[in-house]
């Protein structure tokens, strides 16, 4: 008996997160046009004139201590309403939230220290800056969170909203930590790009779980004809 395999279209966008990944890794990695360009991008930010303190706060989304509590909430939140339900391993989505959140350090440390990449003016000097790891946590944390709360939700325009409002929030995160000069542009793309890599595993575990949920169901019929 085979494992079952993903569908076409979830292994060409892992392929793509993956790809762009790698070709944004290779001239952070060699230097050359595309770095240097990426860091006066960061310099041109660093001198807009938006609010540092709004970028602050921006950028502390992304700590540990604020998005790891709020996927943490989510988690027990939407398990107890699972188990309450009585639905079909019902503690799946939230372990699998708890994989992804957990492969972030995982992934991302050793990527920092093969890559070395310095951070921007004002910080320590020393390397691992690419990718970014607030980023990421934020990513991985706030998408998580939305994948499990969706099936909760009725209307097609509560799930946009809360869609809409995910993105915001991790470009919000994003630009924030460039702003401060916390990191460059690209580190923060990257990590978009794992982060996405990591949701879509996700995603592709909790469908599975539906559809083997949907197909233990009984059938609705009533009696003999």
């Amino acid at each position: 008996m085979h494992a079952p395999s993903v569908p076409r279209r979830t292994a060409l966008s892992l392929s793509l997160c993956a790809l762009l990944f790698a070709l944004l890794t290779w001239p952070v990695a060699v230097g050359g046009p595309v770095r240097r360009a990426d860091e006066r991008a960061a310099r041109a930010l660093a001198d807009s004139h938006f609010p540092g303190r709004a970028a602050e706060f921006l950028a502390d989304l992304g700590n540990v201590t604020v998005a790891v509590p709020v996927l943490a909430a989510v988690l027990a939140y939407t398990a107890w309403r699972g188990h309450r339900a009585g639905t079909f391993r019902w503690w799946l989505p939230a372990v699998a939230a708890a994989v992804a959140m957990a492969a972030v350090p995982a992934l991302v440390a050793p990527l920092k220290a093969v890559i070395d990449r310095p951070g921007p003016p004002g910080t320590d000097g020393h390397g691992g800056y690419f990718p970014s790891g607030h980023t990421a946590t934020a990513a991985v944390a706030y998408g998580a969170a939305a994948l499990l709360l969706l099936p909760l939700l009725r209307g097609a325009y509560g799930r946009r909203e809360l869609v809409i409002g995910c993105v915001l929030l991790n470009v919000g995160v994003g630009f924030g930590l460039v702003r401060r000069g916390y990191h460059w542009p690209l580190d923060v793309v990257a990590s978009w790009c794992l982060s996405a890599l990591l949701l879509q595993a996700m995603a592709l575990v909790i469908s599975r779980s539906t559809r083997r949920s949907s197909s233990r169901t009984p059938s609705c019929r009533s009696g003999p004809n």
